[in-house]
């Protein structure tokens, strides 16, 4: 649609109407919105998306409210300070709090049945290890989530999960699960009642910073805003390529209805780049990133048989070993991810700020985050 084809009713009403546009209506995005609105609540904050529904990974996740296992937390003291670890364990607690008070646990289908980290027979020494760092990082993180005993050693329950080939299992309790597409519903409904615009199907070609505004060009002609903020996560870098956003696919499945389904939780292991739970007795499975990182580097939704065949191979194997089961469909998701373990929320130029890269941690981090970059546009 040509610019010039808008009506006044549509200009005045739609294209020429905000104070503050925000690109994407994720879980970032639309968290800023509510912030901004709540804040102020004459500002008039439209929402440009180009996708039907939020593309990238916030209507298309598992549903995990976590903040990390235990062989996660080694790992990213691994690349990071025990201060910087626990900070952010602190940052994806609050994070998920937040979304819980935002929304209302009703709403969003909030469950806390807990969380297991899996070790297979294979990795005795890996699950060893790990287990004997309960305590370390019990103590680096409670005051992190202000709770003693975050993670203990649960093996003699894996025969309860009928699984097979899993020798270890950490458990936490503190893991909680909801239903995102739900959560999504009730950000948007909370950002309408507050005024906010969401325009759909719109995106965004190109970003000119100019002396009065900063104008968007547009699959749907032009837009213009005294501020604009970049919540695309993932995608960040295809408008600005020096934000350092690399795109992460993930592939889920889920399952048909399982027949006596044992699961009743979330569900992770190799060191989180697998990860399933249950959901309506059907089984969510998703993960195998790291079969080819470079493959799933992509910002193209879809899914290969490699993963496709080593989450099959799983699901039959180790979860629902000599069960029948049928998989009722796929999807993926995009992740952004980067070096640094902490989101990127900043000012790129005068009056354009961005809030990407929530490292696979969207759920746990979005509401914060989001936050965080209206306070900044502020």
């Amino acid at each position: 649609m040509a610019t010039n084809t808008f009506s006044y009713w549509e200009r005045t009403a739609f294209i020429d109407n905000a104070d503050i546009i925000i690109i994407g209506s994720g879980i970032v995005g639309l968290s800023a919105a509510l912030h901004l609105k709540q804040q102020q609540s004459t500002l008039k904050v439209l929402v440009l998306e180009r996708g039907f529904l939020p593309t990238g990974a916030s209507t298309k996740n598992a549903g995990f409210t976590c903040f990390g296992t235990v062989s996660e937390q080694i790992a990213y003291l691994k690349e990071a300070s025990e201060e910087e670890v626990a900070r952010l364990v602190n940052y994806k607690w609050r994070g998920l709090q937040r979304l819980r008070e935002n929304l209302g646990d009703s709403n969003i289908e909030y469950l806390q049945h807990g969380g297991y980290e899996l070790f297979m027979d294979d990795e005795t020494e890996r699950a060893d290890a790990s287990i004997a760092q309960i305590l370390y990082i019990n103590n680096l993180l409670k005051n992190a989530i202000g709770q003693a005993d975050i993670y203990s050693a649960v093996s003699a329950k894996i025969a309860a999960f009928g699984f097979k080939g899993v020798s270890r299992m950490i458990y936490n309790p503190f893991e909680g699960q909801i239903h995102t597409g739900k959560m999504m519903r009730a950000l948007l409904y909370k950002a309408y009642n507050l005024g906010v615009l969401v325009l759909n199907g719109c995106e965004i070609k190109q970003i000119e910073n100019e002396v009065s505004h900063i104008c968007l060009s547009t699959t749907h002609g032009n837009f213009k805003a005294g501020k604009v903020i970049l919540a695309t996560n993932a995608f960040a870098s295809q408008l600005f390529p020096e934000l350092n956003v690399v795109p992460g696919r993930g592939q889920v499945l889920v399952t048909k209805p399982v027949a006596d389904l044992k699961l009743k939780g979330t569900y992770h292991f190799d060191e989180g780049y697998y990860y399933f739970r249950n959901i309506d007795n059907r089984v969510l499975f998703g993960g195998g990133r790291n079969i080819d990182f470079e493959s799933e580097e992509t910002w193209v939704f879809g899914h290969t048989e490699a993963v496709k065949n080593k989450l099959t191979h799983y699901l039959k194997e180790v979860i629902l070993p000599g069960q029948d089961f049928e998989i009722d469909y796929w999807w993926s998701g995009i992740m952004g991810f980067g070096d640094d373990i902490n989101p990127i929320v900043k000012e790129i130029e005068p009056n354009l700020f961005c809030a990407v890269r929530c490292n696979g941690m969207g759920v746990a981090m979005g509401s914060l985050v989001g936050e965080e970059v209206a306070k900044l546009a502020l």
